[in-house]
């Protein structure tokens, strides 16, 4: 059977290169998280709304003073923290990773059709490398677009929490980048096993654009799970999506609302399983024909 690491770099640089090679791709992909940073999170921002409101009640004269406080604490109580923006900007985070990992199931369509994927399954190299060469591939390029993301958040305004000291700052930052990787391995694996025995693009942008909306809403990227009806909550509750949210507002926001050693046992589970799934099913399915 051969090295099962063998040709796996190979693979994975191939992958980066149409990436870095092609800037227009990473400012395209880019495009998405910083327009709902940008213009959803600050023209929406629930901070704004409350404490730069006027409150006009004839015969009642509340100081500004009063609102603000109240607003306070309301946010904190609602999405736990004051300030919206950064809840909204530390799910952004988990987004650019997963819109990442969506797209990565494209890649092995179009090996297929042109012709690529064929000439690799005459070489020596493992079926499963080359699903775990793509899955990589997309791992690294959400990390790097991750953290373009998380520097624009900042500069827009982005608030963390003052209590950490620079070491656990430190800690918590790499605490969420390998959270990040847990949900890039898991979805990545889960899009490029769907696309396996695809040889048609549109059923592959198909099933993105089906699962990308109802994934985004359907955890707690916007507002927290308390806030959703009660149908929708079973849903979020098994959304990994929602797990990389709380680990990376827990972390850098203090703001958690499970346990962040449970989440990052649930993510683990996710990006394993989906992981070799798509391994074993690589050496099923991948065929010269």
């Amino acid at each position: 059977m051969g090295n099962p690491l063998h040709g796996l770099w190979a693979l994975t640089d191939r992958e980066l290169k149409k990436w870095y090679k092609a800037p227009v791709v990473l400012i395209v992909t880019l495009i998405q998280p910083i327009v709902w940073l940008a213009f959803f999170g600050k023209s929406m921002n629930m901070t704004s709304i409350f404490t730069n409101g006027s409150v006009n009640i004839p015969g009642l004269n509340i100081p500004k003073q009063i609102i603000d406080q109240i607003a306070q604490a309301y946010l904190k109580s609602t999405f736990g923290t004051t300030d919206y923006f950064s809840f909204l900007a530390a799910s952004m985070v988990a987004q650019i990773t997963f819109f990442t990992a969506m797209n990565s199931g494209m890649s092995i369509v179009w090996d297929r059709r042109l012709g690529v994927l064929g000439k690799l399954l005459t070489t020596p190299v493992p079926r499963g490398s080359i699903i775990m060469g793509k899955v990589l591939n997309s791992v690294i390029r959400s990390l790097a677009q991750a953290t373009i993301v998380l520097l624009i958040a900042v500069l827009l305004g982005m608030k963390f929490n003052t209590k950490l000291t620079p070491l656990e700052f430190a800690l918590s930052v790499v605490g969420v980048y390998a959270a990040l990787t847990l949900l890039s391995l898991g979805f990545s694996s889960l899009y490029l096993t769907l696309a396996l025995r695809s040889t048609n693009w549109q059923s592959q942008m198909a099933i993105i654009n089906l699962l990308n909306m109802p994934l985004m809403f359907a955890s707690n990227s916007f507002y927290p799970i308390k806030m959703m009806p009660w149908w929708l909550r079973p849903i979020a509750y098994i959304n990994p999506l929602t797990y990389v949210n709380d680990v990376t507002r827990g972390l850098l926001l203090g703001a958690s609302s499970f346990s962040v050693p449970m989440d990052f046992l649930y993510l683990t589970i996710f990006a394993v399983v989906f992981s070799a799934i798509g391994i074993v099913l690589s050496w099923r399915f991948l065929s010269e024909a």
